[in-house]
C-alpha cells in the first residue's frame, strides 16, 4: 500500500490521461475530439461534462440503429434482437403505451419482473416516450410492492407471472395491469418511428429502490444525463486503455458479448441495458429461473463471452463448480463487479484457474448510476483491497462526520462524491434529498472510507449495512419487523460472513420474559412481510444487548462475539 502524505487533503480527481502521449491525449480529448471535457452548468452547478455527447436516451438509440443495424443488441432464448429490430419494436411499443394507456413524458410505467426481452423493449419504450421507469424490486413481498406502488403512483404496471400472483393483494385501484409475457404480442409487423416529443438532458427516465438509514426503501430518481455520462466515460476509459497497451481497435473483431447477470431493477443490470447501445456490444439473457453455474458455463462457451460480470458469490460457485474444467471458457478476458470486496483466496483462485484474467472492482451506487471509482489489472492484484481510482469527469472527497470539512490522507471519514451522473433526488421525500445532496450537488454517501496514495479504501458500508451476494440488505427495516412480533423484547441484526454469499442475516433477539418464542418462528414472522433474502438465516438469543450510555446498541461487539461462529 502507498504512503499517505502528512496535511494532503483526502480527494480523488480523475487522472487517468496522465500518462497519455500528448498527441494521443490531443486525439481524443482535444477540442472537438469525441472524448472532450469541458465544463457546463448542471442543475445550478459548474460541472465537468463531455462536450460530444448525445442529449438524450432516445438519441442514443436512433444513433445505435444507424451505426450497429445488423448486429445483435440481445440474444434470449426465443431469440436474437439487433440494434435495429430493437428500435422497430421499441418504436411499435411506445405508440401503444402511448395511444391505450397515454404514457408520456413524466408518468411512471412501473416494472415487477424478473429479466426478460419484454421488460428491456417496455423499459426502453417508457424512456423515448419521455416517461419515467419504475424498477420494483422483483424479490419483494406484496407489502413492499404496495409501498413502492403507493410512493410513485404509476400510471401503468406490468408484471410477470410470479409477480402477479403477489400484486394480488396489491391495491392498483384504477392502474391497469398488464401481463410482461405477453407486452409485445400482437404488434404490427412493419416499420416503426421513435416519438418525437422533446426530451431534456436532465429529465427523469428511471425510479430505483435504495434503502437508507431509516430503514424504507427510497426511490432514486435518475436522469437521461447520469446514465450517458456513465457511458461516455466508460467509453473514454476504453479508448485511453487501448492507447496505453498498443492495441488497436479492430472494425471485423467479434462483438464483444457478456451475460445480463444483474436484474434490471438494479443498477447493475439497467446500466449495460443502456451502455450497450452506445458501445455497440452484445448482452446475453440467460433462460427464465434461477442463475446456475452451467447455465454460465453453456452460454460463455456458446456466445463465446469476453466479459464476465457478476459479484464474489457467483465467482466463488462458478471456480468452485466441479464441471469448470468441462467447458471452453477460453474467451473470457476480464471479470469483475462493484459494491462488495473480493477475498484474497477468491484472487488466487481466479490466477489458478483463469491465468491471465483481468479483474477489477470498483465503488459506486444506484444514486451515482454506478460510477464512482474503478481498479483493474495490475492496480487491482496490488491493491486488492482498495476499490479504485476516481472515474472519469468524478471527484471524491473524505470529510469528517461533525463538520462536513476534508480530512487528511488516511484518515476515515464519510465517502462524498461529485460527478454528472449523481441523481436528481429521491422520489417526494426532500428531506432525504437535502440531507444526500449537499451545496454544490456534492453526493454524501453515507459510506466511510480513507484515500491512500490516490486510491479509495472502504472501511464500511452505510454504517451497519449487510452485502448478501451483492444485495444491500438495511438491518433498521429487519429490526422494525422483528420488534412488532409479540414476543420479542429488543433485537439487534448484524452480517454474518459467509464466504460464497458473502454475508448472511444474523438477528440477535431478546426474548419477551415467559416467552419461548423460537428461531424458526423468527424467522416465519420476517417472512410474511420482507423479502426471503431478508430474512435471518441465523437466529441467537440472549439476555440482553449491549448499549452505549447514549442508548446505541453496540453491533460491533455483537459482531465480535457471534459472527466468527457461523
Amino acid at each position: 500500500m502507498a504512503e499517505t502524505i502528512p496535511g494532503k487533503p483526502a480527494r480523488l480527481s480523475w487522472v487517468g490521461a496522465a500518462n497519455l502521449p500528448e498527441a494521443a491525449r490531443a486525439a481524443i480529448m482535444g477540442p472537438g475530439a469525441r472524448f472532450e471535457i469541458v465544463i457546463e452548468d448542471v442543475l445550478g452547478v459548474p460541472t465537468e461534462v463531455f462536450a460530444q455527447r448525445h442529449r438524450s436516451l432516445r438519441e442514443s438509440m436512433l444513433a445505435a440503429r444507424r451505426n450497429f443495424a445488423d448486429r445483435t443488441y440481445l440474444s434470449t432464448p426465443d431469440g436474437d434482437f439487433t440494434f435495429a429490430e430493437t428500435a422497430r419494436v421499441v418504436g411499435h411499443l411506445a405508440e401503444r403505451f402511448a395511444t391505450r394507456y397515454g404514457i408520456g413524458p413524466g408518468d411512471r410505467v412501473a416494472f415487477a419482473a424478473a429479466n426478460s426481452a419484454e421488460y428491456a423493449m417496455g423499459a426502453w419504450a417508457t424512456i423515448v416516450l419521455g416517461g419515467i421507469i419504475v424498477g420494483l424490486n422483483g424479490w419483494w413481498t406484496s407489502a413492499e410492492l404496495q409501498y413502492g406502488i403507493d410512493l410513485t403512483e404509476p400510471k401503468l404496471v406490468i408484471a410477470d407471472g410470479p409477480r402477479t400472483v403477489r400484486l394480488a393483494e396489491v391495491e392498483l385501484g384504477s392502474t391497469p395491469l398488464l401481463s410482461m409475457e405477453t407486452l409485445l404480442a400482437d404488434l404490427p409487423d412493419g416499420p416503426s418511428e421513435l416519438p418525437t416529443t422533446p426530451l431534456a438532458e436532465d429529465d427523469p427516465f428511471l425510479i430505483l429502490f435504495t434503502s437508507g438509514t431509516t430503514g424504507r426503501p427510497k426511490g432514486a430518481v435518475l436522469s437521461h444525463r447520469n446514465f450517458l455520462h456513465f457511458s461516455q466515460s466508460g467509453l473514454l476509459s476504453g479508448a485511453i486503455g487501448a492507447v496505453l497497451t498498443g492495441v488497436t481497435p479492430d472494425p471485423n473483431a467479434k462483438q464483444i458479448a457478456s451475460l445480463m447477470v444483474g436484474p434490471l431493477f438494479h443498477v447493475s443490470g439497467i446500466v449495460p441495458l443502456v451502455f450497450t447501445m452506445d458501445n455497440g456490444s452484445k448482452q446475453v439473457l440467460p433462460p427464465a429461473g434461477r442463475w446456475s453455474e452451467i447455465t454460465h458455463f453453456e452460454l460463455t462457451q456458446q456466445h463465446g463471452l469476453q466479459m464476465w460480470s457478476g459479484v464474489p458469490t457467483q465467482f466463488w460457485r462458478l471456480l468452485q463448480h466441479p464441471d469448470f474444467d468441462k467447458y471452453d471458457l477460453s474467451t473470457v478476458f476480464a471479470a469483475g463487479g462493484g459494491g462488495a470486496n473480493f477475498p484474497p483466496d477468491l484472487v488466487r483462485l481466479f490466477q489458478e484457474k483463469m491465468p491471465g484474467i483481468s479483474l477489477r472492482n470498483g465503488y459506486g451506487m444506484s444514486e451515482s448510476a454506478g460510477m464512482g471509482t474503478v481498479t483493474v489489472g495490475p492496480m487491482f492484484l496490488a491493491n486488492p483491497d482498495a476499490v479504485g481510482t476516481a472515474n472519469p469527469a468524478t471527484e471524491i472527497e473524505i470529510r469528517d462526520v461533525e463538520e462536513g470539512k476534508v480530512v487528511e490522507e488516511g484518515e476515515v471519514g464519510e465517502i462524498y462524491m461529485r460527478t454528472a451522473a449523481i441523481f436528481l433526488g429521491y422520489w417526494n421525500n426532500e428531506k432525504a434529498t437535502a440531507e444526500a445532496l449537499v451545496e454544490g450537488r456534492w453526493y454524501r454517501t453515507g459510506d466511510f472510507g480513507r484515500i491512500v496514495g490516490g486510491m479509495l479504501y472502504l472501511e464500511s458500508r452505510m454504517r451497519d449495512l449487510i452485502i448478501r451476494a451483492g444485495e444491500n440488505i438495511y438491518p433498521l427495516e429487519i429490526e422494525n419487523r422483528l420488534i412488532e412480533h409479540p414476543d420479542i423484547d429488543d433485537v439487534a441484526v448484524i452480517g454474518a460472513p459467509h464466504q460464497i454469499l458473502g454475508q448472511e442475516v444474523m438477528a440477535i433477539v431478546v426474548r419477551r420474559a415467559g416467552s419461548e418464542v423460537t428461531a424458526d418462528e423468527v424467522k416465519q414472522f420476517a417472512a410474511a412481510t420482507l423479502g426471503a433474502y431478508k430474512v435471518p438465516a441465523h437466529v441467537i438469543f440472549r439476555a440482553e444487548l449491549p448499549y452505549t450510555q447514549s442508548g446505541k446498541v453496540l453491533k460491533h461487539e455483537l459482531e465480535k462475539e457471534y459472527a466468527p461462529r457461523v
